[in-house]
């Protein structure tokens, strides 16, 4: 019985020590999805104020330093006026008016190469210290990998726009914003996995559920991930304004002109109503399947564990959709629409820590059969 007390004493040591070390590289993770996230609504905000393109060049060092003299100032102007976006949507802009939108462009950048530092020194400070687990340096490290891809693919995006278009194309906004959630998304994940497992230990829940819950809630994510590339086609094509009516779209339950474009399926693509018509469909199956899921973890009472975040998941795909009309029916006005872009992204992590949790509880159950079994042989 001393020995059994005094193993138990030196586990529950080890994991505070473990956990102490890990909280500052979690707390770090974290950080880095908050900072993409913020990125993603400056994004948001650039595409929606037509900033996108008044930077005309990728200069991943000089760029850091925006244009200071009136010299400097006239020079990028200059450039932006060779664009066809500026001949054709913007004659006659001002100095004044191109520097409102070079800001945001501007700073939207400014925050990639910010999110590189602040992944990068404390990278190296955590692995000279040891802090990581060995098998988290190559998938944190991997984050870096994938912000290096991210800056590439916007440079990419924004070259769209700048020779045979008056905006970027729809199809590499939206892979540009997938790969920031998913990196987003990603780091998040790693943050939740750091997670002391005496914490986890914590948790109850039913074995025999897991694999359906496991399955609704991965599920739920990806509809949730879809949904929002799914809105990069809307905002590419800025549908947003293809119809301002809800709950009927322009007097229709189906309007005419879905299937305008052909092939059929390039209407989800390219034909801004049906965008919009497929963002708002979708918008309802998550509604529904979110709604069903929650009542059926709490019904059938297995699962204790995620309810919270699944109801919280709820919750924001409700308001998600409250953001989404009133966006439609005020005609997208900025903060409304910002609102409803960063929204989806909170759904998103909610998804994913809900899909987390029973992942979790799932190993974890697995591990507690497995420990009884070797005690029984015992």
């Amino acid at each position: 019985m001393t020995s059994l007390a005094n193993s138990a004493e030196t586990g529950l040591a080890q994991g505070k020590s473990l956990s102490a070390r890990l909280k500052p590289v979690r707390v770090w993770l974290f950080g880095i999805a908050g900072l993409i996230f913020a990125m993603v609504v400056v994004g948001g905000a650039t595409r929606l104020t037509g900033s996108g393109l008044s930077i005309t060049e990728w200069q991943p060092i000089l760029g850091v330093l925006p244009p200071i003299s009136e010299t400097a100032w006239q020079e990028a102007f200059e450039k932006y006026r060779h664009i066809p976006e500026y001949s054709q949507i913007n004659p006659g802009m001002t100095l004044e008016g191109f520097k409102a939108i070079y800001w945001w462009e501007w700073t939207h950048r400014l925050l990639g190469r910010l999110i590189g530092v602040v992944f990068f020194v404390p990278f190296v400070v955590f692995l000279a210290r040891g802090s990581i687990p060995r098998g988290f340096i190559p998938r944190i490290a991997a984050l870096f990998v994938l912000g290096g891809a991210q800056g590439a693919l916007g440079w990419f995006m924004v070259k769209s726009g700048l020779a045979d278009r008056v905006d970027v194309s729809q199809y590499r906004l939206a892979a540009h914003l997938a790969l920031a959630i998913a990196i987003a998304g990603y780091a998040f994940w790693l943050a939740l996995s750091l997670k002391d497992s005496a914490q986890t230990a914590r948790r109850r829940a039913a074995p025999n559920s897991l694999p359906l819950v496991k399955l609704g809630l991965g599920l739920l994510a990806g509809l949730v991930y879809l949904q929002i590339i799914a809105g990069a086609f809307v905002a590419g094509l800025k549908a947003g304004h293809a119809s301002n009516t809800w709950p009927l779209m322009n007097g229709e339950i189906i309007p005419p002109g879905l299937g305008a474009f052909s092939p059929w399926y390039v209407n989800l693509f390219e034909n801004p109503l049906t965008a919009q018509f497929a963002h708002r469909a979708l918008a309802y199956a998550i509604a529904i399947f979110v709604a069903g899921f929650a009542v059926f973890l709490w019904n059938s009472k297995q699962a204790q564990a995620l309810r919270l975040p699944l109801l919280a998941a709820m919750a924001a795909v409700f308001s998600q959709i409250a953001l989404g009309v009133a966006t439609v029916v005020y005609d997208v006005p900025l903060v409304i629409a910002l609102a409803h872009q960063a929204n989806a992204i909170i759904v998103f992590a909610l998804a994913l820590w809900a899909f987390h949790r029973a992942l979790r509880l799932g190993e974890f159950s697995s591990q507690r059969a497995s420990g009884a079994t070797q005690r029984m042989a015992d």
